[in-house]
């Protein structure tokens, strides 16, 4: 079977965009066609400013949202990244590696930056490093897919490129993994804003919606949605890009097609109404599942445990050998 590893950051509370564009496809087909790792990214978390108490409080939630939605312990390796030493020691390996040019021209480092700057706080030399972070807990355990969004490509080609110079130079060690773009339902917008990408950490959350939010509070967000100025209801993203986007979600919580689809309404409340019914209703398991594992931590420590002691009996062999290979000196006893 094929070994993949993807992970989310706990910077937010995971949104329909997570759950569309990545979760439900781990849950569906990842974690049954292969050797599945999936990693709460904790330390990720800290290359902002960020507040302790809730990175903790947002990386439990997040492990246990993902056993909600069907993330099966006995089939794929669940765990918290800060868990395995094994990611830390390898990173700075691949840091070794890397070059201070590739690092500065990644995308994410430069808008993350400008943002930090211009809000008057100093840019961490983590924010520039954690591509080398991201590519240990890749390499770490012989990955073969990282399935990931469009926004995450170049740093998988970092990997890749870290990988191929590492093997080069010092032995063969790491698989050089490439990245999959899931297509169905990979792009969830904002409703408030349908040209940017429905993310955790927007100030204004009017257009997210949220795995926790309640019933009430999807519909409400949902009904509010921008559309265009327009009357027809179309699938054009370019023209009606609002429409198009409640159109997606609603193809993508029935199963539908949103071409197909868009003939069906005759009138954007409409639309609105019955995307928000089937919005709610495919979160109604999640939300339900989570109540019961929230009051359950002992049963969600326990997964974590025992994903940390599995996901470590992969890694270390692997990362010890990197050490071998680069030169340095093993243990003694």
């Amino acid at each position: 079977m094929k070994r993949i590893f993807s992970g989310v950051k706990p910077t937010g509370h995971l949104t329909l965009g997570n759950y569309l564009g990545a979760v439900r496809r781990w849950v569906d087909i990842d974690q049954h066609r292969s050797d599945a790792l999936f990693g709460i990214v904790d330390l990720h978390a800290l290359t902002v400013e960020h507040d302790p108490a809730r990175v903790l409080r947002l990386s439990r939630q997040a492990a246990t949202l993902l056993l909600a939605a069907g993330l099966d312990p006995t089939l794929c390796t669940v765990f918290v990244q800060s868990h395995v030493d094994e990611h830390a020691r390898l990173s700075y390996l691949l840091e070794c590696t890397a070059t201070d040019g590739e690092l500065r021209r990644m995308i994410q480092y430069k808008e993350k930056g400008a943002r930090a700057r211009a809000g008057g706080e100093g840019v961490r030399l983590s924010l520039l490093t954690y591509p080398v972070l991201m590519a240990a807990d890749i390499l770490a355990y012989g990955t073969d897919e990282v399935p990931v969004g469009e926004d995450q490509t170049q740093h998988v080609e970092l990997t890749r490129d870290l990988a191929v110079r590492f093997n080069q130079r010092y032995g063969h060690v790491f698989t050089v993994p490439r990245a999959t773009h899931p297509e169905v339902a990979a792009r969830v917008m904002d409703l408030q804003d349908p040209l940017s990408k429905m993310g955790k950490s927007h100030e204004n959350g009017s257009g997210i919606v949220y795995l926790l939010d309640d019933a009430d509070v999807v519909r409400r967000k949902i009904m509010r949605a921008v559309t265009d100025s327009g009357r027809d209801v179309v699938y054009d993203w370019e023209a009606s890009p609002g429409v198009a986007n409640l159109l997606d979600l609603l193809a993508a919580s029935t199963g539908g097609n949103p071409e197909a689809l868009a003939g069906v309404y005759e009138s954007y409340g409409s639309l609105k109404r019955d995307t928000a019914d089937a919005v709610v209703e495919m979160l109604r398991p999640v939300r339900e599942r989570h109540a019961e594992l929230a009051a359950d931590p002992g049963h969600v420590d326990r997964v974590l445990r025992d994903g940390a002691e599995r996901a470590r009996g992969m890694a270390r062999p692997l990362v010890d050998r990197a050490y071998r290979a680069i030169g340095l000196m093993p243990a003694v006893g």
